[in-house]
């Protein structure tokens, strides 16, 4: 049986490898505009820990990985959206 090794992505906070399931995913897709945890399109991940998504220059790091400037009211909704994954950790697998 083949087993197949788990697909690595690196968190744009501490620039630590993890396994991709255990990231939060924010993607910028031209359709939807910014999601979480799906879609297609230029992605940036970040680790659960609450060192790297309170991190202060946490914007500056999304608006360069998904190459984008973001609105002032999506770090509110970045937040919200954090801590329900936090409160619930089983939501985006």
């Amino acid at each position: 049986m083949i087993q197949k090794t788990p697909v690595m992505r690196i968190c744009i906070a501490c620039r630590k490898t993890y396994d991709r399931t255990t990231l939060i995913k924010i993607t910028k897709d031209h359709k939807h505009g910014i999601s979480f945890q799906k879609g297609m399109g230029r992605s940036a991940y970040i680790c659960k820990s609450k060192k790297c998504y309170s991190d202060s220059k946490i914007r500056k790091k999304l608006q360069k990985a998904l190459k984008t400037i973001l609105k002032p009211e999506f770090i509110d909704i970045f937040e919200k959206e954090i801590t329900s994954f936090n409160d619930n950790p089983n939501k985006g697998i």
